[in-house]
């Protein structure tokens, strides 16, 4: 139904990832990018078909929010514009939402509230960071999956998490064979073996601190030094997945300092005094680093005061989080995985921006 003339910039040849993003309304017309929407639609279907199985309720949580999850201020803000200038009436113009408000970067907060009456629950949803960041693992605007569950700990946190990122491997494998096998033709090398590796699971497991000794003990040269206390760079995280364990790997007690305020804080370690660290993971895959960053969370009030304290964070701001505390909780924890890096995971493409339809990242909004 109509022809194309000469302009038409998809011409019979290989076109670079590069060029196809500056044409993003078309790429969808090539083999890699077509097969990567295939792969991307299985695995979202799965995300719903692995929770509805376990019970889990689909919770959606607002894009629209007055607190940063994360306390790192890296929020978008949301205005109309021009608060405080005097319109045509002489008032000055007030806040859309009589306070600052932000694009949502987790939904976890408000899962919480959901977990804390329904048990298990889960939200699948966009979220942003204004993070002027042009890595290959990064995005302004990308989708995360956010389980949140009742009377779980860290160690059920791990469990879950590990059985679906298996599950969402095995609909790969199963429902998408030929684009799977396209990429690991044209685009990684031996996908095919990783993905079948991973699909029953039985990930490694070990503390930040032995990471940490690990990672100080080797040979190899890093960029950025190791020393406890201090985060994981990319280098690290994928040599302890692609060198030392070969496979993906968990890595749990993280220092308390450089993780966030509602992360429970682990008993102190008689043998370590000085070494305050909280119950969190993260889950490290070959050929990416962070895949899931999750924890067992703070329920006990005034512990998660003082950690709130910490943070610089007002109480006034979060009080409807803490009031969840307040009136009656449970042990509970959960996990975010960035969907994009599982798609990333699961295709073998390098640029995280083309695994995702319309990328957004600095200095770029098109289409």
């Amino acid at each position: 139904y109509g022809g194309a003339d000469d302009s038409f910039p998809l011409q019979k040849k290989r076109h670079s990832l590069e060029f196809l993003r500056t044409i993003a309304h078309l790429r969808p017309r090539t083999n890699s990018i077509g097969a990567v929407t295939r792969v991307r639609s299985v695995l979202a279907q799965g995300v719903h078909a692995f929770f509805a199985a376990k019970g889990f309720q689909y919770v959606h949580t607002p894009i629209i929010t007055a607190s940063d999850c994360e306390g790192a201020g890296e929020a978008f803000f949301v205005t109309t514009g021009g608060e405080g200038e005097k319109g045509k009436d002489g008032e000055k113009k007030k806040e859309f939402f009589g306070k600052t408000a932000f694009l949502t970067v987790s939904g976890q907060l408000s899962a919480e509230a959901y977990a804390t009456a329904l048990s298990d629950v889960y939200t699948f949803g966009p979220t942003f960071r204004a993070e002027n960041s042009n890595t290959t693992r990064h995005l302004a605007e990308f989708w995360m999956i956010e389980p949140e569950m009742a009377f779980a700990d860290l160690k059920a946190v791990i469990d879950n998490a590990e059985e679906f990122v298996a599950f969402c491997i095995n609909e790969v494998l199963e429902k998408c064979a030929e684009d799977i096998a396209f990429f690991d033709q044209f685009v990684e090398k031996g996908l095919q073996a990783k993905l079948e590796s991973c699909r029953a699971g039985g990930f490694a497991r070990v503390t930040y601190t032995d990471a940490v000794d690990i990672l100080r003990s080797t040979t190899k040269k890093f960029e950025f030094p190791v020393a406890w206390g201090d985060d994981l760079a990319t280098e690290h995280e994928r040599y302890l997945a692609e060198s030392h364990f070969k496979k993906p790997v968990f890595v749990t007690h993280y220092p308390a300092a450089i993780k966030a305020f509602y992360m429970r804080r682990d008993d102190t370690d008689p043998a370590h005094p000085d070494r305050e660290t909280v119950a969190a993971t993260d889950l490290l895959v070959p050929g990416i680093g962070e895949l899931i960053g999750g924890s067992q969370r703070e329920e006990r009030l005034e512990t998660l005061r003082e950690r709130m304290r910490e943070a610089g964070l007002s109480e006034e701001t979060y009080w409807w989080y803490l009031d969840l505390r307040r009136y009656g909780t449970v042990p509970h924890g959960g996990y975010g995985l960035g969907f994009e890096r599982l798609v990333q995971f699961v295709t073998g493409m390098e640029n995280i921006r083309d695994v995702i339809p319309f990328p957004r990242y600095p200095g770029h909004a098109e289409f």
